[in-house]
């Protein structure tokens, strides 16, 4: 387990130096990344930062539809924590480990099954990726209305559709294995139990329980009017944060079209995908590799733009998880732990 851990924190660390390598390397004068520092309209700038949370707000009432076939009255506040304790142990700690940290807290405050919660952040990550290719698709779909407004070169137009393409060929065949589980139970479980027969035979039972428990997170799927209500819901999740980039943006004087800004956004959540600690690297070079391709920005602009942004995203996240964990006198050491105690 140890030599594990050990393995993928190099890996990540690996990934950051080079994406780090690669996006530090494309400046070429530091003097205008300097200014363009300072070249902002700070009451923009304050409602970007009041606005960071959004997303935790929002991806908080969505979660809720998932929630409630397990029990009706989840608290908002338990939700909204969760997001933010997750993404502050993703931003702090390589591997991800938020992502586990995020359902198993909620299972704690709200008592209700873990492997039932741990279904829900599933589907959640599956509906992220099929929202945003839904977007992208639409975007692409209607660039005939805008084409002279927004011109791409033929080589990134594309990579941009190859990319939506595959992103969106993820997504559908996630939402297809989950229906199988969902679907044909037991079938998918003897298949799983297959691949996980080497184990011992605890971790074989706990695992098959979890996976138990993980199927039973996927009723949301029996209940069309929350199936809608939830996919409504995952576009008003991806329309705010786009929204909340719209207006750092402007802080900066970059004036992008709203809808302008979605493929902006797909790439940088490619970016934010790589299991690197805190999104470094692999989210400083997508958008970037956007900003400059996209909408033609120069280089050290767009390096202090992403430098900035997502510093605030990280910074406001971090403070308000570590505010809920200090309130609840946790610590940082107890969630990874939280985190690892899924492992088998």
């Amino acid at each position: 387990m140890l030599k594990k851990t050990w393995v993928r924190l190099a890996v990540a660390l690996l990934l950051t130096a080079v994406f780090l390598y690669f996006f530090f390397r494309s400046v070429n004068d530091w003097g205008a990344v300097l200014r363009s520092l300072t070249q902002v309209s700070l009451p923009l700038f304050l409602l970007a930062i009041l606005l960071t949370p959004l997303h935790l707000a929002t991806r908080a009432f969505r979660w809720r539809y998932l929630l409630i076939h397990e029990k009706r009255d989840v608290r908002f506040r338990n939700l909204f924590a969760g997001n933010a304790i997750g993404f502050m142990v993703s931003s702090l700690l390589p591997g991800r480990v938020g992502e586990i940290v995020k359902p198993l807290y909620c299972a704690r405050k709200e008592c209700v099954r873990p492997g039932f919660v741990l279904g829900t952040v599933v589907v959640e990550r599956i509906f992220d990726i099929l929202t945003m290719c839904f977007l992208l698709g639409a975007f692409l779909l209607a660039r005939p209305l805008y084409a002279s407004k927004f011109v791409l070169e033929p080589e990134t137009s594309s990579r941009l559709t190859q990319m939506g393409i595959l992103g969106l060929a993820i997504g559908a065949g996630l939402l297809c294995v989950i229906l199988f589980f969902y679907f044909f139970r037991e079938k998918a479980v003897r298949l799983a139990m297959l691949f996980l027969g080497p184990l011992p035979k605890k971790w074989g039972e706990k695992a098959s329980h979890l996976l138990h428990e993980f199927i039973d997170g996927l009723k949301f799927f029996h209940s069309p009017a929350n199936l809608v209500i939830y996919v409504v819901l995952s576009f008003v999740v991806w329309l705010g944060i786009t929204f909340f980039y719209w207006i750092f943006f402007l802080s900066y004087r970059v004036s992008i079209p709203f809808f302008f800004l979605i493929p902006y956004i797909f790439l940088t959540m490619i970016g934010a995908s790589i299991p690197t600690p805190g999104m470094i690297g692999g989210f400083h070079a997508f958008s970037q590799l956007g900003l400059t391709q996209l909408f033609g920005l120069d280089v050290n602009l767009a390096f202090t733009l992403t430098v900035v942004v997502h510093a605030v995203q990280i910074a406001m996240t971090c403070l308000i998880g570590y505010a809920i964990v200090w309130t609840e006198g946790l610590s940082l050491l107890q969630l990874r732990k939280l985190g690892e105690t899924s492992e088998p």
